[in-house]
């Protein structure tokens, strides 16, 4: 496990912004990615500063991406999708987010690190039918503030950053996060393919 999470993170950064675009796609749909996308774009830009801009665009852009996908899935299955996956309990909760200040909460849980919940704000604004430009617009501006800064601090601490990222510390921080981001993702996929099943049982 060990081994094949540290070449896949290799391979991301190898393919470079094509490598944030991909994992922005994964870390905004389904799956589970803890930081993922957050530390490849800071190892990126730490090594190449003149592609911030390029790589915080990748980022957002499959970002955005990962987001129609759970979109296209959620607002079909509506509210009752949404409470076979999040549960009654966290739906009323994020009813009332959505349906007091969807800006703010989607903003915020785009602009948040984790542990801070993302996909749940954006599978509540699908289920309760919150329109697709403002909630793509507002997403798309937050995770293009949020990889920027991030981008920009890679810039500014750059050295430090690199000699960070060069320790065994460090290294094996990154492939924990990602080897529970695997776990993570394989749990999710899971729960998300049995509310489908149950959403599909229960129109019959």
């Amino acid at each position: 496990m060990h081994d094949f999470v540290r070449h896949l993170y290799l391979f991301l950064a190898h393919l470079g912004p094509w490598g944030l675009l991909i994992l922005g796609v994964l870390d905004s749909s389904f799956l589970f990615m803890p930081l993922g996308n957050d530390l490849l774009l800071i190892g990126l830009t730490t090594q190449h500063p003149q592609l911030l801009f390029l790589y915080a665009s990748a980022a957002t852009l499959g970002s955005v991406l990962g987001c129609i996908l759970v979109d296209l899935v959620v607002r079909k299955q509506g509210q009752a999708g949404l409470e076979k996956i999040a549960g009654a309990k966290r739906m009323v909760y994020l009813k009332k987010k959505i349906g007091e200040r969807a800006v703010f909460s989607l903003a915020l849980a785009s602009l948040a690190p984790p542990p801070f919940p993302f996909t749940p704000f954006v599978a509540a604004a699908s289920a309760f039918s919150y329109p697709r430009r403002k909630m793509f617009t507002v997403i798309a501006i937050s995770r293009m503030v949020r990889f920027t800064l991030e981008g920009l601090l890679a810039v500014l601490f750059g050295q430090s950053l690199l000699r960070i990222a060069q320790s065994r510390l460090f290294e094996n921080i990154v492939i924990g996060i990602l080897v529970l981001f695997l776990i993570g993702s394989v749990l999710s996929v899971m729960k998300w393919l049995r509310a489908a099943k149950k959403t599909k049982k229960s129109r019959r």
